[in-house]
């Protein structure tokens, strides 16, 4: 066969599009092993999502940080199924605010509403939107900051208070475990076993669950015996924290196809 990942084991940790990167891997002659790790849900509580949506739509903020896609699209579900009529004013609002972006899925998700990122940073990143900001005049600034999952990201908050603006985050959805336990303690397995030829990692959510679910040493031993792919820095710091080695990322583009591609690279050369 001359698919480049022919014969190999790939285990994938991703819930959201599970069915998109297993078909790439798959069009590349793998055998996927599915083990969607997480899943996302709106956030328990859409009272503070609410209050902050109206307060937005009153024209509250000036700037609007959108650290991830998701996080614009279940702002626009929240108002869908608690407030249809904020949808208008907060779209408006949305045209008028400056819109800084970590990295393409938020623009991706500004585009599906026929908008466009203000600020892109350079890396998708905290450090990334840290950055890209040091040169703005932030003083009297009215910052709204969509969170990833239900992290507070106090260097980013930090940061936009020291630059003199005001800060109102919101945390619209949050990470569940989706996998039981039984089945990560079944990958720990398989990966100690050396069935796996490689593990990828979309979210830095993945990675912290797999650390849940036994201790560290047990983890990281599980890994040792694999190849170790991360779609991008945030995920590969993640691991690199963990004590992780991380063998494959793509170098520029952080979506499924690169990381696909990355795998192929790697698992092509090893063969």
């Amino acid at each position: 066969m001359n698919e480049p990942l022919a014969n190999r084991r790939i285990a994938i940790a991703e819930s959201r599009e599970l069915d998109v990167l297993a078909a790439l891997l798959e069009r590349r002659g793998a055998q996927v092993l599915r083990y969607p790790l997480v899943t996302i849900i709106d956030a328990p509580d859409p009272a503070p999502v609410l209050s902050w949506l109206r307060t937005a739509s009153a024209g509250g903020f000036d700037d609007l940080i959108l650290l991830t896609g998701e996080g614009l699209r279940r702002l626009m579900r929240c108002i869908e199924q608690h407030e249809p009529a904020l949808r208008e004013p907060f779209l408006i609002a949305l045209r008028q605010m400056r819109k800084i972006t970590r990295g393409p899925k938020p623009a991706r998700a500004l585009r599906e509403l026929k908008l466009e990122s203000d600020l892109p940073a350079a890396l998708p990143t905290t450090a990334g939107v840290i950055d890209s900001l040091r040169a703005v005049d932030l003083r009297g600034r009215r910052v709204a900051v969509q969170l990833y999952g239900g992290e507070s990201n106090h260097p980013l908050c930090d940061f936009l208070r020291q630059a003199g603006a005001t800060v109102a985050s919101v945390a619209p959805y949050r990470y569940a475990d989706d996998a039981s336990d039984a089945a990560v303690h079944e990958l720990l397995a398989r990966l100690r076993a050396g069935e796996v030829d490689a593990i990828a990692f979309t979210s830095k959510s993945q990675v912290e669950r797999l650390f849940r679910a036994a201790d560290a040493d047990t983890v990281r031993s599980a890994l040792e015996a694999t190849s170790v792919a991360a779609v991008g820095p945030v995920v590969s710091r993640t691991l690199a924290e963990h004590g992780v080695r991380v063998n494959a990322m793509p170098e520029h583009a952080w979506f499924m196809k690169p990381l696909t591609a990355a795998l192929s690279e790697l698992l092509g050369a090893a063969s």
